[in-house]
């Protein structure tokens, strides 16, 4: 590998995760400060724990209707309770502001074998059905081991070619379906810290003309970019894809953070299995913070994603397996998967207040790139903009969000929390690769 490439990758990597790390600090000696106030007032932890009153007050029947909905669905962070589920957040950016399917899952010899699988549907007909086995409790609770089995069909995704300089008005779609079956394990050193490998094999990808419900009328991108390199082959390849992560994982829960951080180093193979040039390394670092300014009322977040990709000579990273921007988790005004290139740098910022029991407003600031060299990132793309949270006291029902940037406004309505980081959720591929 060229030693330039190690350069350009710390120094990207350093730039990512310096702004995370000076907000831990920064939280940190926030709450040494609160932990040494609250003993010579003598106030009590439970007493600080508790939430000042909020701003609104919220009626009854709204309390009663979330607090059934909640309990309904569950912590959308966990595993949740064993029996049938409704599967509500299993689908890839540009699918939709709803999905909905049955799934259901059993732990079974006293906890020591977990089973799962579910089926969905979106509002663009994207399609998911996926299955899961797992032996959760191994070396004393400290490994789990498990296999994944997918089959997806997403049908609208957005392609403008690569490079951040790529025209809005070269916008088109394709329709992918894939098959991936995965090997992984975990093994975790305490409650917060843990390794994951996984090691799997992808189906040849099919890529196809967009299809299925409220289409937008937008080319297929075999029509509008007939030279890219992976749509010039009437085939794609077959993959085996391997990955090792460690993961600091402090949040106080995954649906609905409103404390604690997560701390992420990847590093990623991908190898084409009929001829090699698709074959490509990649390296991720990552880190999200969360910090209670008053507990349970207002909360400031910050977010920082690097990708970098590291490619042989004469090889290249197709474009629904490239790193991407835009959408509901990265910049917020531009399109689903606006901007495609083999580096990628991402920060999030968002002051998030509790206006009634279970709403919050929140204002929020997105900026990054996508660069062919890790050393041409920068933070030029850029968003602005305020939203709506509906949720629990650990999971976000619905969010409404209008982000300003460039390319004018863009609306969006989720069912998830911006910091959620869905994608680390399932454990096959990332395909199409989005934040």
């Amino acid at each position: 590998m060229d030693t330039r490439f190690f350069h350009t990758l710390a120094r990207g990597a350093l730039h990512v995760l310096m702004g995370s790390l000076l907000i831990l600090g920064t939280s940190i000696g926030a709450s040494a400060r609160h932990s040494t106030g609250q003993s010579s007032a003598g106030t009590s932890a439970t007493n600080a724990d508790v939430p000042p009153p909020a701003l609104l007050s919220e009626p009854h029947t709204v309390s009663k209707a979330i607090n059934f909905v909640g309990k309904t669905l569950g912590d959308t962070g966990a595993e949740g309770k064993d029996g049938f589920y409704a599967d509500l957040d299993n689908m890839p950016t540009g699918s939709g502001w709803l999905t909905v399917g049955p799934g259901f899952r059993r732990h079974m010899a006293d906890g020591k074998v977990f089973l799962d699988g579910s089926a969905a549907i979106s509002w663009r007909s994207y399609k998911v059905v996926q299955g899961r086995v797992e032996l959760p409790r191994l070396v004393h609770d400290h490994l789990t081991i498990g296999s994944q089995a997918a089959w997806r069909d997403d049908m609208q995704v957005n392609y403008f070619g690569i490079g951040p300089d790529s025209l809005e008005a070269n916008r088109s779609e394709y329709r992918v379906r894939e098959t991936d079956v995965v090997g992984y394990a975990t093994a975790r050193a305490n409650r917060w810290l843990s390794i994951d490998g996984r090691i799997g094999w992808l189906r040849r990808p099919e890529i196809h003309p967009p299809a299925g419900t409220f289409d937008r009328g937008f080319p297929d991108v075999r029509l509008m970019l007939p030279f890219d390199p992976a749509v010039l082959r009437q085939e794609q390849p077959r993959y085996r894809h391997a990955d090792v992560s460690v993961t600091a994982d402090s949040r106080n829960h995954v649906g609905y953070p409103t404390s604690g951080g997560l701390y992420r180093a990847t590093w990623s193979d991908y190898s084409d299995r009929d001829g090699g040039i698709f074959s490509f390394r990649r390296y991720e670092v990552e880190g999200v913070q969360l910090i209670p300014v008053v507990a349970g009322r207002w909360i400031l977040g910050v977010h920082g994603f690097g990708v970098f990709s590291d490619v042989p000579a004469g090889n290249d990273v197709p474009f629904y397996l490239m790193p991407s921007l835009g959408g509901h988790n990265s910049i917020r005004s531009y399109s689903d998967y606006r901007f495609h290139d083999r580096n990628l740098v991402l920060v999030n910022a968002e002051s998030r207040f509790g206006l009634t029991t279970h709403m919050d407003v929140a204002v929020f600031a997105d900026a990054g790139n996508v660069a062919a060299r890790a050393g041409d990132l920068d933070l030029t793309k850029r968003a602005y903009g305020v939203g709506l949270r509906v949720h629990t006291q650990t999971s976000t029902l619905l969010r409404v969000e209008a982000a300003h940037g460039v390319d004018g406004w863009e609306y969006l309505v989720r069912m998830n929390d911006p910091f959620r980081l869905s994608r680390l959720k399932t454990r096959t591929a990332a395909l199409p690769f989005v934040q």
